[in-house]
């Protein structure tokens, strides 16, 4: 029965040389690769019923109403439970994601200049959009607008006892920034504000101006869109 079964299952090895994701990778660059070929490459091998790439297409099945952004921020431990894929692949799949988060962030945060909401949104809304959990961050700006710096304040429900002006203004003057953008995520995908986003966002703009420091905008980022309240007339 075994040997039935192996025999029925395509590895790798057993595929067309033109089909094979790391000779096509070598041979036509990674952009030309599907994301269960990449995925592949990563798990390396299948199983004695499955082949890699049936293993890969199993776990892209297995986020495909949520799509691949779903990735972004899946554990070692939900990857290990879908048949073919043990704990050490997992976390070869999540590393790989990782280092491709921080490649992005190390190469949009170069030298980015804001002058307007939208800037703001192309650069933190794939940082942002994925995540599952609020996330509150400000954008430490020079007096020529360059990024200085993007911290995180706080993780979890926006409210004033979680973010709180000492802690946003400390990062403020550490770098020293010229002006900050407040921004945070929406992990339900509507950016609208909430009437504690708005409380929040005028009690961290009186406390700008007790220090002399322009709080420009609050720009919130749902799921591939955004609000800023400054362009709202909010504020």
């Amino acid at each position: 029965m075994t040997g039935k079964l192996e025999a029925k299952s395509l590895m790798i090895k057993e595929l067309p040389q033109e089909e094979r994701p790391r000779e096509k990778l070598l041979a036509k660059g990674p952009e030309a690769l599907s994301n269960a070929e990449l995925l592949a490459i990563l798990l390396r091998s299948g199983t004695k019923q499955d082949s890699v790439m049936r293993v890969a297409e199993r776990l892209l099945k297995q986020y495909e109403s949520t799509g691949i952004g779903a990735f972004s921020n899946i554990s070692p431990q939900a990857i290990s439970k879908i048949k073919g894929i043990g704990m050490v692949k997992a976390v070869t799949i999540v590393a790989a994601i990782e280092l491709g988060k921080r490649l992005h962030s190390s190469t949009i945060l170069e030298k980015p200049v804001i002058h307007s909401p939208r800037d703001v949104a192309d650069l933190m809304m794939s940082r942002l959009r994925y995540e599952n959990k609020e996330l509150f961050m400000i954008l430490l700006l020079s007096t020529k607008n360059h990024v200085l710096a993007t911290p995180v304040i706080s993780v979890g429900t926006l409210n004033a006892s979680l973010v709180h002006p000492r802690e946003v203004f400390r990062e403020v003057i550490h770098y020293p920034a010229a002006s900050v953008i407040l921004l945070h995520n929406h992990p339900s995908g509507d950016p609208n504000p909430s009437k504690d986003d708005i409380a929040l966002t005028k009690k961290l703009i009186d406390a700008g101006k007790i220090l002399d420091i322009s709080v420009l905008d609050h720009v919130i980022i749902g799921d591939n869109k955004y609000v800023s309240l400054k362009e709202k007339g909010i504020i």
